[in-house]
This record gives C-alpha cells, sequence and structure tokens, in this order.
C-alpha cells in the first residue's frame, strides 16, 4: 500500500527583527547615519515614547521613533531628483561660515533630501538627491562602479607623459589613483581649453588636483552626467524628479 505524503505545513513565521534606529533615521532623509548616532546619544531620541540613548537597538515598522518629540515620517516610495547645483554653493544643511547651502536653495515643498556625494564649493553641475539613505550610501560606493563626467575648463601647458601616466593608473599626492579616462576638446586654444574626465569614484578636489599633476590650473568645474543620469538642459538652481518607472527601471538593483 502507497503511503500517502505527509501534509504540507506552512512554516512559522520569521521574526522581524527591524534594523539598528540609526539607519532607519537616515533611511527616512531625516540625516546622515552618522549624525543619526549623536542625536541618539544626546538623548533626542525616543522610541515608544523611552528616551533611547545607545545607538545599539533595533527597531521594526510598528514602533514610533520621535526625534525633538517631532515623529518621523516612515520613508514611503524612494524618490530621486536631478539638481543643477549653481557655483559657490556648499553641498551641506549647514554652514558654521554663513555661506550659501544647497539645501538652503532648494524648493520649500521637497521632503527631507540628502544628497548623493558631494560636489565642492566652486564646481557646478549636476546633483542626485533621495529622501533614502540607502539609496544615497549605495550610489556613492566607489564599489559600485558608477562613472561620473566633468568637463573642466583649463588653463596651462599640459604635460603629456604624466596625462599618459593617469590614464594607466598613479600615485598623487599620496593617494592611489584606478587609470583615469580623460580627452582633450579639439580645436581649442593652447593654453586655454576644455577637457573631458570620467571618474568611478569622489575624492576630495580630484579633478583639480588630477590637473595641477598635469601642469594645469582649473578655472571652471562642471558634473554633466552621474551614472545614467545627465544634466542636458537643466537650468542652474532647477530641479526635477526622476519619474519612478523610470528610478525603478535604471536603478532597481540599488533600492
Amino acid at each position: 500500500m502507497q503511503k500517502s505524503s505527509p501534509p504540507f505545513c506552512m512554516p512559522p513565521a520569521m521574526e522581524d527583527k527591524g534594523e539598528r534606529l540609526a539607519k532607519t533615521i537616515a533611511a527616512a532623509g531625516i540625516c546622515s547615519r552618522r549624525d543619526a548616532e549623536k542625536l541618539i546619544v544626546s538623548g533626542k531620541v525616543k522610541v515608544d515614547g523611552k528616551t533611547i540613548s545607545t545607538p545599539a537597538l533595533n527597531v521594526t515598522g510598528k514602533n514610533i521613533i520621535t526625534i525633538n518629540d517631532k515623529i518621523i515620517s516612515a520613508t514611503g516610495a524612494t524618490r530621486l531628483f536631478l539638481f543643477h547645483k549653481p557655483r559657490g554653493v556648499l553641498t551641506t544643511h549647514k554652514d558654521p561660515e554663513n555661506r550659501k547651502t544647497l539645501f538652503e536653495i532648494l524648493p520649500a515643498n521637497l521632503p527631507r533630501l540628502i544628497s548623493v556625494g558631494r560636489l565642492d564649493l566652486n564646481t557646478e553641475g549636476l546633483m542626485l538627491l533621495t529622501n533614502s539613505g540607502s539609496l544615497a550610501r549605495n550610489l556613492e560606493l566607489p564599489s559600485s562602479g558608477i562613472p561620473r563626467v566633468y568637463r573642466a575648463r583649463v588653463f596651462g601647458t599640459i604635460d603629456h607623459e604624466k596625462m599618459a601616466e593617469l590614464k594607466k593608473g598613479a600615485t598623487v599626492e599620496g593617494f592611489k589613483y584606478a587609470p583615469i579616462q580623460m580627452t582633450l576638446d579639439k580645436g581649442e586654444a593652447k593654453n586655454n581649453f576644455w577637457m573631458n574626465f570620467i571618474l568611478s569614484e569622489g575624492k576630495n578636489r580630484e579633478i583639480r588636483k588630477l590637473a595641477e599633476y598635469m601642469g594645469l590650473k582649473v578655472s571652471r568645474l562642471i558634473r554633466v552626467s552621474y551614472g545614467v543620469f545627465e544634466l542636458g538642459t537643466l537650468e542652474v538652481g532647477k530641479i526635477n524628479e526622476v519619474p519612478e518607472k523610470i528610478l525603478k527601471e535604471k536603478l532597481g538593483r540599488f533600492l
């Protein structure tokens, strides 16, 4: 007599262990994870009405989290914006020297956003802004291999031997650079011309340092693309949201 198969039983539901409190705050777009940890340690964060003093706590969607007694909103759908950063604007929320900051000049009707990486004070061009801390981190990581394309107006006499070194990978001021893709615009004046750089990681003042290594000075620097997203005709100081469908198509693996 053939034995009947044992009845199928649903496995017990896995317990939702949640995620670290600071990570949850960062994912809500409130601040960076590091700053969230500082808020927790300073006693400004409560979970279910209880003040938390250590970041070593996991929370779930069932917990009520407040910062300075204000409930933080769930992240909801991940959103991404393209912003044309003007020159002379800092990529930060506040500046102790009271210089103009990126987040001060954004429209007031936007959600709390964080930047994907930074552009220095005198660099202009495309910036990605998102309400998701995890997406920002994923897009910033050098391991993501996402290319950033810059156009630099430079002047001086270029050292072609050093340019060849950089194209193969070289050490500049103690930093080891991976091979750099760069081209010169044709038909430009001999000592004042445009160059194009393609980088996959962002070190502080990287292009300016590379240009100086080749005997050049940068007079203008513009980021024209970040991965699949391009500056295009977006006007200085303007911001456009990436449609949800495009976001999922282009960045699905990072969401």
